[in-house]
């Protein structure tokens, strides 16, 4: 496992610093020069700042940007129960998905296909596919990765931020006034909700479990969140082989007492112990250290915080500000919902029609690792979601659907007319740029810094599976 990263206590030379730096009004606003020098934020003794150092750690300063505050560290023995639990296929209707299958270590957190095959899919990530005839759809968007999802103020979950909460407020969830309050983190909570919807790990009715046996759950409902909750919890608090664990994990609780609140909390320490990922290239840089990132970087991070204007929405020490904004992604694969072949987004949740394909921004931490792109994998390239933030009319003119799974190719692109009208009509206000429009060069800049993101433990995550489940079904998909 890894471990979280150690910050150091570094001496400020910020007062070297001494030329006027020009600051977009868009920006945190004005602050004294001297508040700036003084900033406990923005220390780098380990080499000399050059100039492009000096105007880049004014921006970050003025943008907010500091080391990210790791999570508190993790029970062991919740991490050990929630890494059985999360590639245990017993936590599936059919016994026949986990929640590695969708959200891999060796496939940047998630699972590399512009919209998931679940139920009546076999295979791992690209290679997923169609179980002979069996009944299969497509879960209508892209799988989210897991990166940094157990850092301190991440509250919200999924692209239409429908679960939320923290446990000092309390959580909002799909589940209604059934939603458990006890949840640790809105990580903790979101291990909850994959296991209801019948076409994600439920299964559909009729279905055999991979033994031939009926699957208990198939006689209940997406909507039947509590029922679904008893069974999964039982199938897991009954399997004599998982008794070690939920005692270790939960010595205080007696095991009829363990309730999916537990479950999920496991699995949530065992994904923040697993899939923090706080030690880029950008972080060595906010540590102090000018030689983290290259030139390159340093330009691309100027545009990101400058002329791109990104900051306006990736704000934040972990580039997102957790918000939701429309920034025209192509309409592309199946939908969701009864507006489908189209996907509304957060506006489905709120019932705005203003809010209508407004998706929640994401961390850019790992971004290179997760291909595909875009809340429906609309796109395969990080690059061709970068221009297409720049000129959102011009990539829908010229989108190309050939780029997403290949049994959603024909005819799912909803580009008509009036479509595009609705969905420019309420695009969001920040994606404009400043200044001179950006050039091949300056994309290539920002996919440097895009790059500098990447935490280069996360590239290599074997490690995190384990030979065996206690439930004894097997790992592989």
């Amino acid at each position: 496992m890894k471990s979280a990263i150690k910050q150091v206590g570094l001496s400020s030379v910020l007062a070297c610093l001494s030329i006027g730096v020009a600051v977009d009004s868009h920006a945190r606003g004005s602050s004294s020069f001297s508040n700036f020098q003084s900033s406990s934020h923005f220390k780098f003794p380990f080499s000399h700042p050059s100039r492009t150092d000096r105007i880049l750690r004014k921006k970050l300063y003025i943008y907010d940007v500091s080391p990210v505050t790791p999570p508190a560290p993790q029970n062991p023995d919740m991490v050990a129960l929630g890494q059985s639990l999360f590639f245990d296929k017993e936590l599936s209707g059919r016994r026949n998905i986990s929640c590695a299958t969708c959200h891999h270590p060796t496939l940047g957190s998630a699972d590399a296909q512009s919209q998931s095959r679940a139920q009546g899919a076999v295979g791992l990530g690209s290679s997923r596919r169609q179980d002979g005839d069996e009944r299969f759809d497509f879960l209508p968007r892209n799988a989210l990765s897991l990166w940094n999802r157990g850092v301190p103020g991440w509250d919200v979950m999924f692209w239409d931020g429908r679960l939320s909460g923290n446990a000092e407020i309390g959580f909002i969830s799909p589940a209604g006034d059934d939603t458990p309050q006890d949840f640790t983190n809105a990580l903790g909570a979101f291990s909850a909700f994959p296991i209801t919807p019948d076409e994600e790990m439920r299964g559909f009715p009729g279905q055999l479990d991979v033994f031939g046996q009926p699957n208990e759950l198939e006689d209940l409902t997406d909507s039947d969140f509590v029922q679904i909750w008893e069974r999964i919890t039982a199938r897991i608090v009954n399997n004599d082989n998982y008794d070690e664990l939920l005692d270790k994990a939960y010595p205080d609780v007696a095991q009829e007492d363990i309730d999916i609140v537990d479950i999920s909390n496991a699995m949530g320490a065992f994904m923040t112990e697993a899939f923090t990922a706080l030690n880029s290239p950008f972080d060595q840089y906010l540590a102090g250290d000018n030689s983290a990132m290259s030139e390159s970087a340093k330009r691309g991070a100027l545009l990101f915080y400058g002329r791109a204007n990104c900051a306006a929405c990736h704000s934040g020490n972990l580039q997102t500000d957790f918000g939701f904004h429309n920034i025209a992604g192509p309409q592309v694969g199946t939908g969701r919902g009864d507006a489908a072949p189209l996907d509304l987004g957060r506006g489905a949740v709120t019932g705005n029609a203003a809010e209508d394909f407004q998706f929640r921004t994401p961390s850019l931490r790992n971004i290179e690792l997760e291909s595909p792109y875009f809340h429906n994998g609309a796109f395969d390239k990080l690059e061709d979601a970068i221009r297409h933030h720049l000129d959102p009319e011009g990539s829908i003119a010229s989108y190309n659907p050939n780029q997403i799974e290949f049994e959603l190719v024909t005819g799912s692109f909803e580009n008509d007319p009036a479509t595009l009208e609705r969905i420019f009509s309420t695009l969001a206000p920040e994606l404009r740029t400043y200044g001179r429009p950006l050039n091949d060069s300056d994309v290539d800049d920002l996919m440097s810094f895009m790059g500098a993101l990447t935490d280069r433990s996360s590239l290599n995550l074997h490690d995190l599976i384990p030979n065996s489940v206690a439930s004894g079904l097997p790992i592989p998909d």
